[in-house]
């Protein structure tokens, strides 16, 4: 059996996207990936950390450890962290353990979410399949004139069709008729 070859991951040109559908799903995806990153840094160094994101649709995102206001704050005012104390260890390691379960719930909400617009965009997919499959349920005015030229043609060959068959009905329903009336008239044709 003969290997197939793969290109593998590709470097991306870093440039504004311009498709708005694929600009929210590319942002979507780097903010939850920026989001772990810094909940992993989090734990792994024992740092505080504030992200504020704005999304291009103007929603804000954030993200901090032990909170964003804290960090803010300090940040405005440089000051220093607070003294170390037992009691504060014990807050601090709480309020750790709770980021990184929220973290966890937060990746598995995205990829929940993720799945959803991607069974969306199916059904969207879906849609517009069978739109071009049944061509009496699409828009007509999202129609060319070619387009409409061929419904045009399609729907005389239709009524051409359907006059047909109903002609041949009605003359096998009058030989049927006209055969019944001569056997009627002529009676019982055993004596």
């Amino acid at each position: 059996m003969a290997k197939k070859f793969s290109i593998g991951r590709q470097k991306i040109k870093i440039a504004k996207i311009e498709r708005k559908n694929h600009l929210q799903v590319t942002f979507s995806k780097r903010r939850s990936g920026l989001f772990k990153k810094a909940s992993e840094l989090c734990t792994l160094c024992g740092v505080e950390i504030a992200i504020i994101v704005f999304s291009p649709a103007g929603k804000v995102f954030s993200f901090g450890h032990p909170n964003v206001e804290g960090i803010i704050d300090r940040f405005f005012s440089r000051n220093p962290p607070p003294s170390n104390s037992s009691t504060l260890h014990l807050v601090e390691a709480h309020r750790s353990m709770t980021v990184c379960e929220l973290n966890f719930h937060l990746t598995q909400i995205f990829n929940e979410l993720e799945g959803e617009r991607k069974r969306g965009e199916a059904l969207d997919d879906m849609r517009q399949a069978s739109q071009s499959q049944f061509w009496w349920e699409s828009p007509v005015e999202k129609r060319g004139f070619d387009e409409l030229q061929q419904l045009k043609d399609c729907m005389e060959a239709l009524k051409k069709n359907v006059n047909n068959q109903a002609n041949s009905i009605l003359i096998e329903n009058a030989i049927l008729i006209c055969h019944l009336l001569v056997l009627m008239d002529t009676g019982p044709l055993i004596s």
